[in-house]
């Protein structure tokens, strides 16, 4: 079991970035590192993850292009880069963990979760 804590949200305009941190209260290097938001009566949905031991990278269509996943792990640490950012990424962005997990995007995998960070963009 590790905790996880989200960090680096805020308002932003239309076209602009933010980079959100996720720190682990332990190693993560076993674990694959999910990141998803979610907005006032809908579901939680994927965003990208990060995969434990290979590195891969997965990402939303709606997001692909724009936001990248990537990982300190000497850090305990997983980034989550969000450029060219929109109204509509406006959210709660939550970071996940699922150990020695393949990079799913079903959020029932992950078993470990932050407290989530709001991102709101304005237009």
């Amino acid at each position: 079991q590790v905790q996880l804590v989200e960090s680096g949200g805020g308002l932003v305009q239309a076209g602009g970035s933010l980079r959100l941190s996720c720190v682990s209260s332990g190693r993560t290097d076993r674990y694959t590192m999910g990141w998803f938001r979610q907005t006032p009566g809908k579901e939680r949905e994927f965003v990208g993850s990060i995969v434990w031991n290979s590195g891969s990278t997965y990402y939303a269509d709606s997001v692909k292009g724009r936001f990248t996943i990537s990982r300190d792990n000497a850090k305990n640490t997983v980034y989550l880069q969000m450029n060219n950012l929109k109204p509509e990424d406006t959210a709660v962005y939550y970071c996940a963990a699922d150990l020695f997990g393949l990079g799913s995007s079903d959020v029932r995998r992950y078993k470990n979760w932050g407290q989530g960070t709001q991102v709101t963009v304005s237009s």
